[in-house]
């Protein structure tokens, strides 16, 4: 059984109402409609965060465009953000809702769905629209605000021209009280408090820190490293020194994999909240946003979360599923992949730890079993169907098994690799290969792409009854003839201990009640009943 803290093996903690496309379109009132705004160009956001704003937990957003076509302007917000697997619909956060000409003249609108808004810019050649977002959700993908701090991320706040593509470049001016600091992977301009980003793509996955925080950095793999924390002094002293120790040892083995540093610098940044129950991440191309409850700064589960983000600024970031490139904002996009996005960079998180001699081999072995522990508590489920249905969140105990499942079909695809080839090849090899071939050509990868790198470093090996029993298939993995191919072996033993009788999952709440089991002791007294929060 796990012997570590409670902390849900995900990158992300909290769990939000689904509505899907499918049941919004079933819904009564105006139908979806398909609309493409006018072309725009010199597209700028200004983010506006003062003390009455924040007072009542609001940022202050204005967008403004120039026209370079006839037409109404349709503008929306992304209903999601990639590595955060469920619909958002940041909209429901939006009010005051303000679109005027470049002139100051007020324009009408309307919504077209529910993160579109359509603009008759009568005429206007450029307009300008100022609304108000509530910034009150503790959560990796959100918004959030206390009295000398905000963070948030592009996707809540930056509007798009719908029909027109990402590939325009934007820019961003946050305004804010004098003396805060501001951390994102953004590029600044020569302006003060101005970035810019390239492409929509970039600008929304550059979260942002404003406000009083710690931030330091150090000089790792040849790149800048930074780490911002929040409260200023809930990171300091030995802990600092330790979390700066933790990024300077697991980068290097990373980048050693695919031979490749691919951001300028690096960004770590970290909520600590002492109502949180327990640790979460989300991955950005280069930086990633982490919120930690105040007694989790030290478990020892820490270097592993900071080195799973940091191996997503590869795999998932760049190297990602075909059904995933490019990113859409207004629908999911489900693949069958995840086990690959989300499981094998938990593998390379933990080997990242014992090669930048974190851990001991010991170490990495009390994962894994930890891991087995936790694929065998779960239902049986092909890795394919979990990373597939993780869109939904199910109660069936299948959710994000991906992760520790995934995990281990990392190492069992590891250890036949470097059976096939004499040792000569690993996993490495099909993580840097799918590097050049896919991602640096422009695209996702597909299965062909997968197993045929999996097939050429172990030397010619079919994986296809592999896949169909243990990947697309339920059959547990068979760890009495792959472990020892590796010079290991499993022994099982059981233990008897008294058990509840319930399924939990972590959110910004605490510890959640999501399934209770027929004839154990929280059934029989109906003490607990589903979506209970444990505290």
């Amino acid at each position: 059984m796990p012997t570590r803290p409670p902390i849900a093996p995900v990158s992300r903690t909290a769990i939000r109402t689904v509505l899907s496309l499918a049941a919004a379109a079933a819904l009564p009132g105006r139908a979806l409609i398909a609309q493409v705004s006018v072309p725009v160009a010199d597209v700028h956001y200004d983010v506006s965060i003062d003390s009455a704003g924040i007072a009542s937990h609001k940022i202050g957003v204005v967008t403004t465009l120039t026209l370079t076509g006839t037409g109404q302007v349709v503008l929306s917000l992304p209903a999601w953000t990639p590595g955060a697997y469920e619909m958002d619909w940041f909209a429901r956060y939006v009010s005051a809702f303000k679109p005027t000409a470049g002139d100051g003249r007020p324009l009408t609108w309307d919504k077209v769905d529910y993160e579109t808004w359509r603009i008759d810019p009568a005429g206007a050649k450029s307009i300008r629209v100022a609304f108000d977002y509530e910034a009150d959700t503790l959560d990796n993908a959100a918004a959030w605000t206390r009295p000398d701090f905000a963070m948030f991320n592009g996707t809540n706040l930056f509007l798009y021209p719908v029909g027109r593509g990402f590939t325009f470049p934007a820019t961003v001016t946050v305004h804010a009280p004098a003396g805060w600091r501001i951390a994102t992977g953004m590029f600044p301009t020569a302006a003060a408090g101005t970035y810019a980003a390239p492409t929509y793509h970039d600008l929304v996955d550059m979260p942002f820190f404003v406000g009083r925080f710690d931030i330091d950095s150090e000089r790792v793999s040849d790149r800048w490293v930074r780490f911002a924390s929040y409260p200023a002094g809930s990171v300091a002293g030995a802990r600092r020194a330790a979390v700066m120790n933790w990024l300077s040892k697991v980068i290097p083995p990373e980048a050693a994999v695919f031979k490749d540093v691919p951001w300028p610098d690096y960004t770590v940044l970290q909520v600590t909240d002492s109502a949180f129950g327990g640790a979460s991440g989300l991955e950005h191309q280069d930086s990633h946003l982490d919120i930690v409850g105040a007694g989790f700064l030290d478990n020892p589960f820490m270097p592993g979360l900071y080195a799973h983000e940091i191996f997503h600024s590869w795999n998932v970031k760049r190297l990602r599923p075909a059904e995933m490139v490019p990113y859409r904002y207004d629908v999911p996009q489900p693949t069958p992949w995840l086990w690959v996005s989300e499981g094998i960079t938990d593998y390379y998180a933990d080997l990242a730890q014992v090669r930048g001699g974190l851990i001991a081999d010991s170490g990495f072995y009390a994962l894994a079993d930890e891991k087995m522990g936790q694929v065998s508590a779960a239902p049986p489920v092909a890795l394919t169907d979990a990373s597939l249905t993780t869109w939904i969140h199910p109660v069936d105990g299948t959710q994000y098994v991906y992760y520790p499942k995934g995990s281990l079909a990392g190492l069992v695809l590891d250890i036949l690799i470097r059976d096939g080839s004499a040792n000569h090849r690993s996993l490495d090899d099909v993580m840097r290969e799918l590097y050049e071939t896919t991602y640096k050509k422009g695209r996702g990868f597909t299965g062909t792409d997968w197993w045929g790198a999996v097939s050429r470093a172990s030397g010619g090996k079919s994986f296809a009854d592999f896949n169909r029993r243990y990947i697309d298939g339920r059959d547990p993995f068979p760890w009495d003839s792959i472990l020892p191919i590796a010079g290991l072996r499993l022994v099982s033993d059981t233990v008897r201990e008294p058990r509840l009788g319930i399924m939990s999952a972590m959110d910004s709440g605490g510890v959640r009640v999501t399934r209770l089991y027929e004839d154990r002791p929280a059934t029989r007294t109906q003490a607990l009943q589903v979506g209970d929060i444990i505290l």
